[in-house]
């Protein structure tokens, strides 16, 4: 299709964007000692070399109360500016347009990193932990103001093109603007004019002290379902104020704040291109900026309408370009077939990122490792040779993918007759067709490598001994249990009353396998989207579904994603019942007794089938018996340890890397 909205340069400012492509700001969490290090350059520098227009480099904290996670830079300081200025002239050796952005979030801050009180304007509550705020003095904003200031000019010393400068999301600048969080009636509240006059002091300075060739940004955010937030009518004039002020030279729109965590990086359970509605609403009020739109907008394609249909003039590509740092310049050859599409999953960029670690992502696992690894490109091997890889799992997709690229001669044997093993079950799940998406692509991608693919193939340790291969890769995966044993009940080695049938793994129900009654009990041990999305699929198909956790909660694994809450929204809207706390500890065949950790006390609920989202084991027995042929063998994916699919594809990267 032909992409002329995405790959028209645009003027911003003094500088020419050679497309309307944007890598938008998000933390990496990769600062060593606060000081972006060599796995920050590589990261960005992969984006800038795979094409993105403009980068904007993650949040800095401009003042002691800013801080926010353990991976921060250094407020503050000097410091960060031969190491920042290592990263802009790499980046900018590619031709883009380089923009660092500045943030406070007020309210909502982390002591436990900080070290330092929550300032916000009227001494309100945090929404990202359970802490209060300290109400801002005059001097303490004045001081807060000139914070910005200083943290502008050190990006300008360390060679970045400009500063966004962070109001979304109910931080500390939409903390002004808000009724809700300024209850103040000094001359920084009450009145839109006082509520707006930090944000404007704020980008006035900055232009003052920076001078004309100098990028200033503005990232603001709908939330308007929120009845707290600013409305859409409201963010308008907002920004219209600032923009006839001449105060920007762009403003970004995401979506969601930390009244609703979930859609600031909406997952699949979300629409795509939110950030787009009130996009279109802010280029119709605005005369000088240019207006860039984010938030869950996965394609080139995507981007292309919205820019097409005059919704914004940028688009901010973040997750997309995670998982495939070269998406712009495979769309600029008419690649699109090549491009690895986010799952929007969230699992190892906030996933990670929510756990205070550095980000990755779960289909491309060199973002963060592109030092280690050189970048998401691949170093052809020495010496070529034959690989035969034995399952067609993420991880030996993978495996087989990177060693055909690296050239060697591969051969995939499958003992199914599809790509995908497991994980093609997760994308038969609701809203989740993105794997399917992701395993189509990866069937395209060894097709063009000419890697042997050979469906139907179960291989024996004789089989894989006959192909006479120089390496040999088991990917076979992991099964079902099939005893029942449940972690919280460890002294029971198996489920009592397994044997009366009406038990099924989540493997027979997403495999079609399953014959189900009307009442379902998922029995859900790991609280992710294994037995989550499987209970969705049921509850959608008319079943009356109860889920029997121990956690504390349903879907307890699947907050590190942020998508914990939406899956629980729609279960209950489904009809589906709860029960936490709890294990089974037997079944009738018509009725599982449920057993309450708390208490101790036990319980029967009614049900036709039982489904086990319990704990698998690793299907690895040719390894011994390859083994005693005297062969020796990788072991990728769950055949290693049973995990989630990011395991199975950083091993398969790994594994394809070495070999």
């Amino acid at each position: 299709m032909s992409l002329k909205h995405v790959f028209s340069p645009v003027k911003l400012r003094h500088k020419t964007l050679k497309n309307r492509i944007v890598f938008g700001a998000h933390t990496t969490n990769m600062a060593q000692n606060g000081l972006p290090g060599d796995q920050h350059l590589a990261y960005y520098r992969e984006r800038a070399m795979g094409g993105a227009a403009m980068i904007v480099v993650e949040p800095m904290p401009v003042h002691p109360a800013a801080v926010l996670t353990r991976g921060n830079f250094r407020h503050s300081s000097d410091k960060v500016i031969p190491h920042f200025t290592r990263l802009t002239e790499a980046c900018k050796a590619h031709g883009t347009v380089m923009i660092q952005q500045l943030y406070h979030v007020g309210a909502h801050g982390d002591w436990d990193n900080s070290w330092h009180a929550n300032w916000s304007p009227s001494g309100g509550p945090s929404y990202h932990d359970n802490d209060g705020s300290h109400e801002m003095t005059v001097d303490e904003i004045e001081e807060t103001i000139d914070s910005f200031v200083q943290a502008a000019i050190r990006c300008q010393k360390a060679g970045f093109d400009g500063v966004e400068v962070w109001a979304a999301y109910h931080c500390l600048l939409d903390q002004f603007w808000t009724p809700f969080s300024n209850r103040r009636m000094d001359e920084w509240g009450g009145s839109l004019e006082n509520r707006t006059r930090f944000s404007r002091e704020v980008l006035r300075r900055i232009r003052e002290a920076c001078g004309e060739d100098f990028i200033i940004g503005l990232s603001v955010n709908d939330d308007s379902d929120k009845e707290v937030c600013l409305s859409r009518d409201e963010m308008v004039e907002i920004v219209a104020l600032h923009d006839a002020e001449n105060l920007m030279d762009y403003v970004t729109v995401g979506s969601g704040s930390y009244f609703d965590f979930y859609k600031l990086l909406p997952s699949f359970q979300y629409p795509e291109n939110l950030g787009a509605d009130l996009a279109e609403r802010l280029k119709g009020a605005v005369q000088h900026a240019l207006v860039t739109a984010e938030s869950n907008i996965r394609t080139p394609e995507n981007a292309n309408t919205v820019l097409g249909s005059g919704q914004a003039d940028l688009v901010a590509l973040v997750r997309a370009q995670i998982a495939d740092p070269h998406l712009v310049t495979k769309a600029r050859q008419g690649r699109l077939e090549d491009i690895r599409g986010c799952l929007t999953c969230n699992q190892q960029c906030w996933g990670r990122r929510g756990r205070d670690y550095y980000i990755s992502c779960l289909i491309n696992p060199s973002a963060g490792h592109e030092y280690l690894w050189g970048g998401d490109r691949f170093t052809p091997a020495e010496k070529p040779k034959t690989i035969l890889v034995v399952g067609a799992g993420p991880a030996g997709l993978e495996t087989a993918r990177v060693a055909a690229e690296r050239g060697h001669k591969v051969i995939l044997a499958e003992a199914s007759s599809e790509l995908g093993g497991q994980f093609r079950l997760a994308g038969l799940q609701p809203r989740r067709a993105q794997i399917t998406d992701l395993i189509a692509w990866y069937g395209r991608q060894l097709d063009k490598l000419g890697v042997d693919l050979r469906f139907n193939s179960y291989m024996d340790a004789e089989d894989i001994q006959a192909v006479g291969a120089d390496e040999v890769v088991l990917a076979t995966g992991s099964m079902p249990a099939g005893t029942g044993f449940q972690k919280a009940l460890p002294h029971v080695p198996e489920l009592p009353g397994i044997e009366t049938g009406n038990v099924w793994s989540v493997e027979d129900v997403m495999g079609r396998a399953a014959r189900l009654g009307q009442k379902v009990i998922v029995l859900d041990e790991g609280g992710n989207w294994r037995g989550i999305g499987t209970a969705w699929h049921l509850a959608e198909a008319g079943h009356q579904v109860s889920i029997v956790t121990p956690d504390a909660m349903v879907a307890r694994e699947l907050f590190r994603s942020a998508t914990d809450f939406p899956a629980r929204r729609t279960l209950a809207r489904l009809g589906a019942s709860f029960v936490t706390e709890a294990a089974i500890a037997g079944w009738s065949g018509q009725a599982a007794e449920v057993q309450c950790l708390l208490t101790g006390e036990r319980s029967q609920l009614l049900a036709d089938s039982l489904v086990l989202a319990t704990g698998n084991v690793a299907e690895n027995r040719l390894a011994g018996d390859l083994r005693a042929l005297g062969i020796a063998s990788y072991i990728v994916g769950d055949a290693c340890a049973p995990r989630l699919a990011s395991a199975a594809i950083f091993e398969g990267r790994k594994t394809g890397l070495t070999i």
